[in-house]
């Protein structure tokens, strides 16, 4: 039943809009930066994300974000918006940062949310060796 229930889901995804469907414009794609992708400790990193391409779609306006770091460290980000009216851009370039004080290689994750459904993810990688002269 399970199997039966994912397959379906799969299915439904894949199928594209029916033409002339407005409602269902091409989807952003979120791309994720982190910048410096290799540094020392203690580090402070910035992180840019970018929804790029695609059209302005409501489901994209005015996204609750969830930040996860990778040192166990999450962050959740929601701003109080106008309602969506169909005429007005919204932001596509989200920014953050984040400290790490101990060495290893981290997986930053950053989820765009709307009305607690996930709407777009996208992830990076960062590698934090030791300082020079630091001891284990």
């Amino acid at each position: 039943m399970h199997r039966g229930l994912v397959t379906a889901l799969l299915l439904a995804l894949a199928v594209p809009a029916a033409p002339g469907d407005a409602s269902k414009g091409r989807r952003p794609r979120l791309d994720l930066r982190v910048s410096p992708r290799v540094a020392f400790t203690p580090v402070s990193v910035i992180v840019t994300a970018e929804l790029q391409g695609g059209d302005d779609l409501e489901e994209f306006y005015c996204p609750a974000l969830e930040w996860e770091w990778g040192d166990g460290g999450r962050s959740e980000i929601t701003s109080d918006c106008e309602p969506f009216e169909g005429k007005e851009s919204f932001e596509r370039r989200f920014f953050a940062h984040h400290d790490y004080r101990a060495p290893g290689e981290y997986n930053v994750r950053l989820t765009l949310r709307r009305s607690q459904r996930a709407i777009a993810m996208a992830s990076t990688n960062i590698r934090v060796h030791a300082s020079v002269g630091a001891q284990d």
